[in-house]
Formats: structure tokens, C-alpha cells, sequence
């Protein structure tokens, strides 16, 4: 299977932070030199990402509001698909975490609610659907193509206290496994990357930070362990305590798909 050594150029969606700005200097940092695109709302951060990290001239930026009104969104991602021609992959890292407690029902924020879902599925499978013309072209034209999506371990099974967090990465992990089957014959690969408990500021919203630091893989080790399967071409890149609830949960789930698939 191709994998991230083939690509031109990669578009990370959500890198002013955390998992996204930790890719997307490694996959800068690849042998085989693409561009990469940091892309997120904070434009001081791309700034600051981007002078400190271009000594190759090949790191770019784009500002870009993931819930912005769809034909916004769509008319962003039209002007990076023309700016950036030799596109051939993008990488879905937007996410935010809330803590919902459905025993009192008075405390659920239902605006907070709906933005995380809006922000971890919804505004990816408008994005998704925005880019693939691009992406199925490039395919059909010999190029391998590739959609990252980074769903969560916690997709595989839930922490009761972020509830709606992990439905919304439940939703992306089976997107990501019937885009894979649907997409294989066009060349547009579709890699679901599905990290553990990562040092992260998506735990900070709510005070988790201190108490979840004992548990959590360290960002460094999380990157390295990732771009190893990135690099391999893996179908599919689980890494820490993600690695075995994948394999007891989720083992053979890809292939059954994609013979039901084939029966229909």
C-alpha cells in the first residue's frame, strides 16, 4: 500500500496544537521532503509555527474556520485545492472534548453539545465531501491520494464522562472504515489514525489536565509511534493502549466491510 512517503503535499487541519502540530512537523521532516499546509482559526499560532519551523520554505499556512456556513467552508477548501494543486492528502485533527453528566439533565449544555459534535464529525465529512473531487482526480490520474482522519481510542470503547466526545469519534471511526472500502478503487486512501490518551490542550477545557498526566502517552513518544505506521503504509494506525483494545475490538472489522461491501 502507498503510504505518507509518497505525498507531495499535506494539508493537517487542526495543527496550532497538540496531535495536529506535532504530525505536521514530522511529516515535514520526512526523507522524502513534501510541503505541508498548517491549518487551523488561530493565525497567530500559524504564524508562529511557520517562522520558527520553515527553514526549508516548504511549511505553509492557511487560516481556515472548520464551522464556518458550508458553502464557506466549501469555497475555503476550493481556493487551498487551486492555491496548492499538487494536494494529494489531508489530515483531520480538529477536535474538542466537553464532559457531560446525563444524571442531571439541567446541566447539559446542549449549544456546547451540538459544537462538538459540529466540530469533531460533522464539519470532517463536509470537508471530506469538499475535497474528494480534487483527491478522486489526482487518483484516477495514476497519483495516490490519502484522507487521515484521527478518530480516538475511545471510539473503540467509551469513557462515561466525555460521552458525546466519544460517539462523535465512534461516528468518524466507522466513516473512515466505509470511505476506506468505498474510496480503494479510486486511489484515495483513507488511514484512520487512532491515538490513546495523548499529552494534549484538549484535556485543559476542564481541569483534566493534572489528573489524566499520569496516564497519558507523552506527545514525542505518541509521534513517533504513529509516523512508523504513517510511513509503513499501515490500513489503519492505532498506537499506545489504542494497539490492543484495536486488536480485541476492531481486528478483521476492515476486511468483513469490504466483503459486504463487494456483496452489495
Amino acid at each position: 500500500m502507498p503510504s505518507i512517503s509518497d505525498c507531495k503535499c499535506v494539508l493537517v487541519i487542526g495543527s496550532t496544537s497538540g496531535i495536529g502540530r506535532a504530525l505536521a512537523l514530522a511529516i515535514l521532516d520526512l526523507p522524502s521532503q513534501p510541503t505541508v499546509i498548517v491549518c487551523g482559526r488561530r493565525k497567530e499560532r500559524l504564524d508562529e509555527l511557520v517562522a520558527s519551523h520553515n527553514a526549508t520554505g516548504r511549511l505553509k499556512s492557511v487560516t481556515l474556520d472548520v464551522l464556518s456556513e458550508r458553502n464557506a467552508l466549501k469555497s475555503s477548501i476550493e481556493e487551498i485545492v487551486n492555491t496548492y494543486p499538487d494536494l494529494d492528502a489531508v489530515l483531520f485533527s480538529n477536535g474538542i472534548q466537553r464532559a457531560f453528566d446525563f444524571t442531571r439533565p439541567d446541566t447539559i449544555d446542549l449549544d456546547s453539545l451540538e459544537c462538538e459534535l459540529a466540530t469533531n464529525y460533522t464539519s470532517i465529512v463536509r470537508m471530506i465531501t469538499f475535497f474528494l473531487p480534487h483527491l478522486i482526480k489526482l487518483g484516477e490520474q495514476g497519483r495516490p491520494t490519502f484522507l487521515y482522519p484521527v478518530s480516538s481510542g475511545l471510539s473503540i470503547y467509551p469513557a462515561a464522562g466525555v460521552p458525546d466526545y466519544c460517539a462523535t469519534k465512534s461516528a468518524l471511526h466507522s466513516l473512515s472504515i466505509s470511505l476506506a472500502v468505498q474510496l480503494k478503487k479510486k486511489n484515495v486512501h483513507v488511514v484512520e489514525i487512532i491515538p490513546p490518551l495523548v499529552e494534549s490542550e484538549l484535556h485543559g477545557f476542564q481541569g483534566a489536565t493534572q489528573g489524566l498526566s499520569r496516564f497519558w502517552l507523552t506527545l514525542e513518544e505518541y509521534t513517533k509511534e504513529t509516523m512508523e505506521g504513517l510511513v509503513r503504509g499501515d490500513p489503519y494506525v492505532p498506537a499506545g493502549t489504542a494497539v490492543d483494545r484495536y486488536k480485541k475490538f476492531e481486528g478483521g472489522k476492515l476486511e468483513a466491510a469490504a466483503r459486504l461491501y463487494g456483496q452489495s
